[in-house]
């Protein structure tokens, strides 16, 4: 998944160990005086599995939680997004939560900050069965959509067939992967999606009565439980799916529903009627309504939301950070640090490089060597936005290396300039021209100087362009873009590095709105990871992926790590409630409340 400027059988257990998300580690928050050190590190935890029982609701009830009430939402970025199909940026995932069921989803313990995986619309994780080629689902008693509709396993249907589709082009594409074929060929087995009456063969998605959906693999797929999960496997009514138009209006099955979308400006989530609380284990319904607006840079939100007045003093954000030259004021703001977390995300940054326009490998290596990457976390807010990146693969996984640093950026915080240049030399392109996009927010306007200075130091010709932050990833997601470098940022979908390795640096998944920035298809990284894929223990498949991770960035160089990401952010006084997503790197705004 992007970051927007981020088992009941044994082999359920092995994937577990196999590696996991950070799930938090907080500090500076509670009301505990201001600390300029301690920030939380950077390590792996796991995710546990739930059982049935875990997976019925009501959530638990928060102590001194009241009804009523808007909360305010200020957010930096648009929605570009609604349509949980086309939903994988961590602003809207986040966002998704309030409206959108998915099969299995995180249930977080309001106190300890533990995850499980659960039943959502679901009675449980799913059974296995035929060694882990199929799948069962059974739904939960007494779900309905936003119209008093029940939810039937038709509209579970739908919703993973629409995503065949051809305008379904943005969101993860695990679930249609192992059902129907890697890469893009999976669109083949249907084409037009579900909307010409043909649907997946009962072979590969059966729903045999309403309550009940199996899925049928032509291998065994231990992560399919995690793979639910993702947004986009949920449920869409036939019925009220308008297609493209269904991205502004989508229909929905949680806590709340879509109110005054308004394009660019805002939107407003208000309370579903038709929501059963009973059959939630993870969100609560406290506030009438969400009210978010957009445009807020960090340097906005960071003063309305220190200064605590009016509106704001119920007011929050959901993945704006403390803006960079207001960390020092904050952190001496002890009513303001009362009121703000500093987490680890789950997120690996990296300017990535367009193999198909900088072809010459000497010259990524020394757009690496003379990237500052220290420099350029201190346009994010230093050890509060972060920690200097050496790999590709972070460090909420287990098996990262923290001593993998083949372009000493920690030793090197300015980049290199005199190993850059003679690279530069060595492959006769000195004065090598590089166009360098990033988007229009403050912080990245800031970010773009830093980044010219240091590439023109090292003997590169750097044109900058501004690209609007609402549809940045849709921009640097076209194969044929006119970049050569591009900062983005991906995690781990769930527990596995095999959900960063193949989808980021996979030849296969070279196509417009993909994972594969850097357009990277090298035969021998395809072919190694055909092979892991292919490994059947999930502890050695670990230690496979993360050296397959590092062999792909000292041997092609297709990005330049930069930083693992931390969020320091703030909430007004008059709201209580505020949890860490560790899973989409936010925070959870499931069952804030009024105070």
């Amino acid at each position: 998944m992007t970051l927007n400027s981020r088992r009941r059988a044994r082999s359920y257990a092995v994937a577990l160990a196999a590696g996991a998300l950070a799930l938090s580690a907080c500090s500076s928050g509670g009301g505990s005086a201001p600390k300029q050190a301690g920030e939380p590190k950077m390590t792996a935890q796991g995710i546990t599995l739930g059982s049935a029982a875990d997976s019925t609701g009501p959530a638990k009830e928060l102590p001194g939680a009241k009804k009523g009430g808007t909360v305010s939402v200020l957010q930096r970025d648009a929605f570009e997004h609604l349509d949980p199909g086309q939903i994988y940026v961590s602003d809207e995932l986040i966002m998704q939560t309030l409206y959108n069921r998915t099969l299995t989803n995180y249930r977080i313990d309001d106190k300890t900050g533990k995850v499980k995986l659960v039943g959502d619309l679901a009675t449980d994780t799913g059974k296995s069965s035929d060694g882990g080629r199929t799948w069962t689902y059974t739904l939960k008693d007494g779900l309905k959509f936003e119209d008093g509709t029940p939810i039937t396993s038709k509209d579970v249907r739908h919703a993973v067939e629409r995503l065949y589709a051809p305008f379904e082009t943005n969101g993860p594409t695990y679930l249609q992967q192992w059902l129907s074929g890697e890469g893009q060929k999976y669109r083949k087995a249907l084409p037009d999606g579900p909307y010409k009456g043909k649907h997946l063969p009962k072979t590969v998605l059966d729903t045999p009565d309403e309550k009940t959906v199996v899925f049928h693999f032509d291998q065994p797929r231990a992560e399919v439980p995690f793979a639910v999960a993702m947004p986009n496997i949920g449920a869409v009514p036939p019925g009220k799916d308008t297609k493209e138009k269904y991205d502004k209006a989508p229909v929905a099955s949680g806590p709340y529903k879509i109110k005054n979308f308004k394009p660019g400006k805002g939107i407003q989530f208000v309370k579903n009627d038709q929501w059963d609380p009973k059959t939630d284990p993870i969100r609560h319904q406290y506030v009438n309504a969400f009210d978010v607006s957009f445009g807020h840079q960090w340097v906005d939100s960071t003063r309305r939301l220190v200064a605590d007045k009016g509106a704001d003093k119920n007011g929050m954000t959901w993945t704006n950070a403390v803006d960079p030259s207001q960390i020092s004021a904050v952190l001496k703001n002890k009513d303001a640090m009362a009121r703000s977390m500093t987490e680890t995300q789950p997120y690996v940054d990296v300017v990535s490089i367009n193999t198909d326009r900088v072809k010459n490998k000497k010259v990524r290596e020394a757009i690496a060597w003379a990237f500052p990457s220290g420099q350029y976390l201190q346009q994010f807010g230093g050890p509060k936005g972060g920690e200097v990146a050496g790999g590709l693969v972070g460090p909420t996984l287990k098996g990262y290396n923290p001593d993998f640093d083949p372009f000493q950026k920690k030793k090197y915080p300015g980049g290199n300039a005199k190993k850059a240049k003679e690279l530069l030399k060595e492959a006769g392109e000195e004065g090598y021209e590089l166009v360098y996009a990033y988007g229009n927010g403050d912080t990245h306007q800031d970010a773009s100087v830093v980044v010219q200075q240091a590439l023109e130091r090292a003997g590169f010709t750097v044109q900058k362009k501004e690209i609007d932050q609402t549809t940045y990833y849709t921009q640097i997601g076209k194969v044929d873009n006119k970049y050569d470098l591009y900062r983005s940022s991906w995690s781990a979908d769930w527990p596995s590095a095999s959900t960063v390795v193949p989808p980021v640096y996979g030849g296969k998944n070279v196509y417009d709105d993909s994972a594969n920035y850097s357009h990277l298809n090298v035969p021998a990284v395809n072919k190694e990871i055909d092979r892991v894929a292919k490994v059947g223990d999930l502890d050695r498949a670990t230690t496979e992926w993360m050296k397959l991770g590092e062999k792909v960035l000292t041997d092609q160089i297709p990005a330049v790590p930069t930083f693992y990401n931390r969020l320091f952010t703030l909430w007004g006084s008059g709201i209580d409630g505020t949890k860490w997503n560790p899973v989409y790197g936010a925070v959870d705004p499931t069952a804030v409340f009024i105070k």
